[in-house]
């Protein structure tokens, strides 16, 4: 017999409890669930249960993302967790698929997740859509001696000063969020047995700013930034002469940036590796909106006929017209479909994670060669990447 699944909010500190439950054996404890609740706030959590018994949940961010320099109103999806003894009953995919339904509703124009699996995320017409990528250097590599700028120390609380500097590096990069209060409050949130340090580079007119932790690893003691910004060259070089200052004591620098990064230019060799890299997953809720609302490249004036299929949500199906001009897109109905995709197809175009010729080898899309051209055009840019783990 198929479990019958009702989809709410959290109704009682009951509710809370279960769901905490399952969080917490979902991700092996890795913190206090209920200030992890509390911090995203219990209206943002979202829950599926049977009956009485709460089965899984998952919780909901609202943001924006950096598109082509626009802000994109974008709902983050987090700590997706179902009950082991309710996997494989439907629970997950009834779960995304109604929190799908709700974002369109509201007039959600994108959504992105983490994924631990692919499949599920993808039945809900999620795909690849960006970069989650760290780096790491040997510390005494940097060789770094010139320091433009002071920096001065700051205590990480008082993080408000940071979010107008973060903010002018984000909005040049595409897939770079615009962070919710929450988002905040995690990179500012010490691990257990850790201490944060914080400063602005340049005392007197900030120009960037630094967050790191100093730890030991069992091969050595590494400087772990937690956040940082540079908005010119000589911010960008006292970064670098900041943590070389450090190599008496510590071995490695990690970081998070994008998939190539540029803050090692810089330095003298290439001695950078990547320490890890993952793809997060990105779903187009309201086509429409989301085409709108995403900046495009300056000085091309053309038009882009689409004809998208999305099995969950029947307003986006449908033939559109998007057409460019001064940066900016508008959307009307109909054309005649000479870009062919769906849902899953739409995202990685939409980001520029792969390019449109990329995506047809692949089978994500259909296309006319005119219309590949025009898609290459019109969705050319900086390959997308998020430093931030939600």
């Amino acid at each position: 017999m198929t479990p019958q699944f009702e989809y709410s909010l959290i109704a009682n500190s009951e509710d809370v409890q279960q769901l905490g439950n399952i969080i917490d054996q979902c991700f092996i404890g890795e913190g206090d669930y209920e200030l992890y609740i509390n911090r995203i706030g219990r209206e943002n959590f979202r829950i599926i249960r049977e009956g009485r018994q709460v089965v899984g949940g998952l919780a909901m961010i609202s943001m924006g993302q950096w598109w082509g320099g626009e802000r994109v109103p974008m709902t983050g999806i987090a700590s997706v967790g179902i009950a082991p003894e309710y996997r494989l009953t439907g629970a997950a995919i009834a779960l995304m698929q109604q929190a799908v339904k709700e974002l369109h509703t509201k007039g959600v124009p994108i959504s992105v997740l983490y994924p631990a699996t692919q499949r599920l995320y993808r039945k809900a017409g999620y795909e690849q859509g960006g970069i989650f990528c760290g780096w790491e250097v040997p510390t005494q590599s940097i060789q770094f001696r010139e320091q433009p700028l002071r920096v001065k120390p700051i205590d990480s609380k008082n993080h408000e000063v940071f979010h107008h500097l973060y903010q002018e590096q984000a909005k040049l990069n595409n897939g770079n969020l615009d962070r919710n209060q929450a988002i905040w409050e995690q990179l500012v949130q010490p691990n257990e047995k850790e201490k944060l340090y914080a400063y602005l580079i340049g005392s007197d007119q900030p120009q960037g700013y630094i967050l790191f932790s100093q730890n030991r690893e069992d091969d050595g003691s590494v400087v772990q930034v937690r956040d940082w910004t540079v908005l010119t060259t000589a911010a960008a070089q006292t970064f670098w002469c900041f943590l070389s200052n450090h190599r008496s004591l510590i071995n490695r620098v990690q970081w998070k940036s994008s998939g190539v990064d540029f803050l090692s230019l810089l330095l003298p060799e290439q001695t950078v590796k990547q320490k890890f890299v993952d793809r997060w997953m990105l779903r187009v809720i309201d086509v429409a909106k989301a085409l709108e609302k995403r900046g495009y490249p300056q000085g091309i004036q053309t038009q882009l006929h689409l004809e998208v299929q999305d099995d969950l949500l029947a307003e986006n199906n449908g033939r559109f017209i998007l057409s460019v001009a001064n940066g900016h897109g508008e959307v009307s109905i109909g054309g005649n479909g000479e870009l062919k995709l769906d849902t899953r197809g739409l995202a990685p175009l939409y980001t520029g994670l792969f390019t449109p010729h990329q995506l047809q080898l692949m089978g994500k899309l259909d296309a006319t060669p005119t219309a590949l051209s025009v898609a290459t055009q019109i969705f050319a840019g900086l390959s997308p990447w998020i430093a931030d783990f939600f």
